[in-house]
């Protein structure tokens, strides 16, 4: 049995164009909220969770409405196409309120209206994002067989993450980090970042045969049931309560790495330009490369040494890299910021890889998408509340600088919540 790579890479332009609207959306908001519109660290950090907020709701809803939806292109490129389409001009829309508002600034006025359209606009593109995010990701399993879906996945991590890099390399071009732009217009750019999107989309939809590869998955996978697993036989159960357990302190896991490295990814733009100083793209292209470089040494080291031991050995990657990130000022080396978040790129991947298939090796063949759920609700709801949260915290101290520490406390929880997992490391089937 061998994996069509080629097939999954075309299928993961779809996940390239979602990382490339999320790392601009990421690194020009918070900037443009802070510098142009006057919001406070906790607002910023509020509208920073919006997206994560749709997510809980409309994700699950798109994403049973992809499930039932008929369509001669398929199930999931019809809200591909029209959720990508609708993100990028709403995303165009953002830049041109933008302008209005440097405009304003120039002339001295408030034109406090500008402050609703930008949200309104902003809006706009989270919903057209959360119309197809589900979709996006569903897709994979769609068209790829049960034994190959976690090795498609890796391959998906890496179309997204290069999405991401390109969008990095986008905002250096354009010197989107620099402390001197930080009331730049951002026009160029997301012109730049949305004509990357839509080159994916076309991709996509001139070589993705969503149709015939489901069908074409549908009969391979049915020439494999023809001699199932129990498990696979297995609609629901009952877990023990050890299993129980195992599965609460790997969830909780999953909020306390999220609410650390999550504060770090939604408020290092700001961070970056009003402590260290410098630009925040070369130092977040660096933790993506470096994530990117270790998608397969992780798999090959978690099946020698198990999902858990490896979880936390990255822990302790994110952890050093966190407290290191908190003694950086503006003339610390350079060098040492980027070893940094190498740490912190290798750690986030050696976390990501291995969680999810810990939660679902808890799960029934039947029930899958439910803890599928269960891990996403975990996620997604720490994302949620750590911008708000941290950007309280600077608010009340009136200081950025508590960001690293704050993100190295609960990385370190992380630790001790997963130290007492005992079940959910069965090492990956050999195909």
């Amino acid at each position: 049995m061998k994996l069509n790579t080629k097939r999954v890479c075309l299928v993961g332009t779809a996940f390239f164009l979602i990382c490339a609207f999320w790392q601009a959306y990421d690194a020009i908001i918070p900037i443009t909220l802070k510098n142009k519109f006057g919001y406070s660290e906790t607002q910023s950090g509020f509208v920073m969770a919006l997206d994560n907020i749709f997510a809980i709701f409309l994700l699950p809803l798109f994403g049973a409405i992809s499930d039932k939806s008929r369509s001669r292109f398929g199930k999931r490129t019809p809200f591909i196409v029209i959720g990508t389409i609708c993100a990028i001009v709403s995303f165009v829309a953002l830049t041109v309120v933008d302008n209005a508002k440097i405009a304003a600034l120039q002339a001295g006025e408030q034109r406090v209206y500008l402050s609703a359209l930008f949200i309104g606009a902003l809006l706009c593109s989270l919903l057209s994002m959360a119309v197809f995010r589900s979709p996006a990701v569903a897709l994979m399993p769609d068209v790829v067989v049960k034994p190959l879906r976690s090795r498609a996945n890796a391959i998906i991590n890496l179309m997204g993450a290069v999405g991401g890099i390109l969008v990095l390399g986008l905002g250096i071009l354009f010197g989107t980090g620099k402390q001197e732009n930080v009331t730049m217009s951002y026009t160029g750019y997301v012109l730049a970042v949305c004509g990357l999107m839509f080159a994916a989309l076309l991709v996509f939809v001139f070589t993705v045969k969503e149709p015939k590869w489901n069908r074409e998955m549908l009969q391979a996978q049915a020439l494999l049931e023809d001699t199932p697993e129990p498990e696979e036989m297995v609609g629901d159960r009952k877990l023990t309560r050890s299993q129980l357990v195992s599965l609460i302190l790997i969830l909780s896991s999953v909020v306390l790495w999220f609410f650390g490295y999550n504060a770090v990814t939604s408020k290092f733009s700001s961070y970056s330009t009003s402590v260290l100083g410098m630009d925040f793209n070369s130092t977040l292209m660096i933790a993506q490369a470096a994530a990117i470089v270790s998608y397969i040494p992780v798999g090959f080291v978690a099946s020698k040494l198990g999902r858990k031991k490896t979880i936390l050995i990255g822990i302790g990657f994110l952890f050093t890299a966190f407290l290191g990130g908190a003694f950086l000022r503006e003339h610390s080396p350079v060098w040492l910021l980027y070893l940094l978040f190498v740490f912190a790129g290798i750690g986030w991947a050696t976390i990501n890889v291995n969680s999810f298939p810990m939660v679902v090796e808890l799960s029934a063949g039947g029930n899958i998408g439910k803890y599928t759920g269960y891990y996403y609700t975990a996620s997604m709801a720490a994302q949620i509340a750590t911008p708000v949260a941290c950007g309280f915290l600077m608010d009340y101290t009136g200081k950025m600088e508590v960001l690293f520490p704050y993100a190295a406390f609960f990385v370190a929880c992380s630790f001790v919540t997963m130290l007492f997992v005992r079940h959910g490391d069965a090492q990956e089937k050999k195909i």
